[in-house]
């Protein structure tokens, strides 16, 4: 695995362990369709969660958060989408929250970082 990679994964298992100490509860990890992917897929008591985790080693290119942009916004509502639909969940709420990590290892949390 490339150094890339595994500072990645390192990212979403310590926005995992975050979240679970938050009180929300994993559903899927690295959940893949013909849209993209969604980091983590969490639940709290009032619906699922879309978490994008954003991993930062270099201030220079920008901050994790603002580096969800249009695009890939609309690959997780894509993605999302069809989680719902697989698993049917469509009555339940959803929100898709960004998890940003940056360089000086900070995590900051957005709920509800953009809507669908």
């Amino acid at each position: 695995m490339s150094e890339r990679a595994q500072a990645g994964r390192a990212a979403e298992q310590r926005a995992l362990d975050y979240l679970e100490a938050q009180g929300l509860r994993l559903r899927a990890r690295n959940y893949r369709c013909r849209w993209g992917e969604i980091d983590l897929v969490m639940e709290t008591g009032e619906g699922i969660v879309f978490v994008e985790v954003r991993y930062r080693r270099h201030a220079g290119y920008g901050g994790a958060a603002g580096s969800v942009d249009r695009r890939k916004q609309a690959r997780l509502v894509r993605a999302a989408g069809t989680y719902l639909a697989r698993e049917r969940l469509c009555e339940r709420p959803a929100r898709f929250d960004v998890l940003a990590i940056d360089t000086d290892g900070d995590i900051d949390w957005i709920p509800d970082a953009f809507e669908a």
